[in-house]
């Protein structure tokens, strides 16, 4: 079971583009006939809509609009799709990633990449005492873990061939009136007109802005990610340690997270409850050599069992730092006719609800379908936002107990017994 799983179990929680480029408009959606008959905006513009980021949220979009014979345009800032890895796993929760790829029309091939063995999750405190030790039985496949990897290749295969534009970085975004069109620039020359806007593009959104003045705050915790390859092979007991799935190793607000990738690596988060930026208070300095950071990190679980230390021991050479931001809780915005946002531009939180990829996936199709059967833009936007703010609220609100839980002093015993309330329908 991934983090995001078990984390959420824990308290268990351009028209044709609306493309009306070179005069040629779909009519498949109700809105677009309104757009082209009294569509001043999409007269002027190049892109019907734009979609600024292409992560798993904006790829979902993108998809079920397309299986509804409207065209759409990603822009996204990474040179090609190979050219940054892509994460760990993934579980999809029904009503949200899995009800997305149905949408989608895509949920037999994410069947037959996921894993059921891997809903498996430990639990183990600082002396290695295992707490809870889920296995899952190999026809459960209620939350069945899929390689992040694996899921966006099938989404951009998914797609139509020059739907996505890579090495398209947003520098600005200006409207040329009050509904638009929206002047794109972006850092490799490229200019585009977009008659409507939608925010995919993470935490660090450039669409943001046009919206909400809200930024993302610093969490409190900070992860350093690392690495086990081919465990199986190379590493057998760290592989025994932390079992078919995921492994929460919690105590004195710290821990280490394992999680069982399909490709044999065991990607792990050393998790600490720190300042922002203080990984030097803790001796720990990413320009020194791999082996004085590994050394380093290890010096912080001094004390504890050393087949968790031996985690870190067993560790490849990459060490990156990853500390944890969210936007406020509740976030929202007055709903604008032609802009909005999806995703973790919409709604950062921690990974401690499991939800970031879920939501992205389930907004991501819910506002596809939302504008597909509109007559306006609009209207559409308007009834996808407010049901957004109410399900990203709630998720939201159980990233932060969550990660209060785990990441404390006693993370492993309140984390265990959250597990045991559950199991038992408390």
């Amino acid at each position: 079971m991934a983090l995001s799983t078990t984390l959420l179990m824990g308290v268990r929680s351009s028209l044709r583009s609306v493309v009306l480029r070179r005069g040629c408009y779909s009519t498949s959606a109700p809105w677009a006939a309104t757009y082209r008959s009294s569509g001043r905006v999409h007269a002027m513009a190049d892109t019907g809509i734009a979609v600024i980021g292409g992560g798993l949220g904006g790829l979902t979009f993108a998809r079920v609009m397309q299986t509804k014979g409207l065209d759409v345009t990603i822009f996204e800032r990474e040179p090609s799709r190979e050219s940054r890895g892509q994460g760990g796993v993934l579980d999809l929760h029904p009503e949200s990633g899995q009800w997305a790829l149905i949408q989608a029309g895509l949920e037999a091939e994410y069947r037959s990449m996921a894993r059921a063995e891997g809903q498996d999750m430990r639990i183990m405190d600082k002396h290695g005492n295992l707490l809870w030790d889920e296995v899952s039985p190999a026809d459960l496949m209620e939350r069945p873990e899929v390689d992040r990897p694996a899921l966006r290749n099938l989404l951009i295969e998914s797609l139509r061939p020059e739907t996505i534009r890579w090495d398209h970085h947003v520098i600005s975004i200006e409207p040329s009136g009050d509904d638009g069109p929206y002047e794109i620039r972006f850092a490799n020359g490229a200019t585009t007109r977009a008659a409507v806007v939608i925010g995919a593009d993470g935490a660090r959104s450039r669409v943001r802005p046009l919206v909400n003045d809200a930024e993302p705050t610093y969490a409190g915790v900070s992860f350093v990610e690392i690495g086990i390859p081919d465990a199986e092979r190379l590493h057998i007991e760290a592989a025994k340690t932390v079992g078919r799935g995921s492994l929460f190793a919690l105590g004195d607000n710290k821990g280490m997270i394992a999680q069982r990738n399909g490709d044999g690596r065991i990607r792990i988060y050393v998790a600490f409850r720190m300042q922002e930026g203080g990984f030097s208070e803790l001796g720990i300095a990413f320009n020194e050599s791999h082996d004085l950071i590994r050394k380093a990190i290890m010096n912080q679980f001094e004390g504890w069992a050393p087949e968790i230390i031996d985690l870190i021991r067993a560790c490849d050479n990459s060490f990156v730092p990853r500390p944890l931001y969210a936007l406020p809780v509740g976030i929202s915005w007055p709903s604008m006719k032609t802009v909005t946002l999806l995703g973790d531009a919409a709604h950062l939180m921690s990974p401690f609800a499991g939800a970031g990829a879920n939501l992205a996936m389930q907004d991501g199709a819910a506002l596809a379908l939302k504008l597909f059967d509109s007559t306006d833009s609009a209207s559409a936007i308007l009834a996808f936002e407010r049901e957004m703010f109410e399900r990203a609220e709630q998720e939201a609100r159980q990233s932060e107990e969550c990660l209060g839980m785990c990441i404390s002093q006693d993370g492993a015993t309140r984390f265990a017994q959250q597990m045991s309330y559950y199991q038992s329908g408390q």
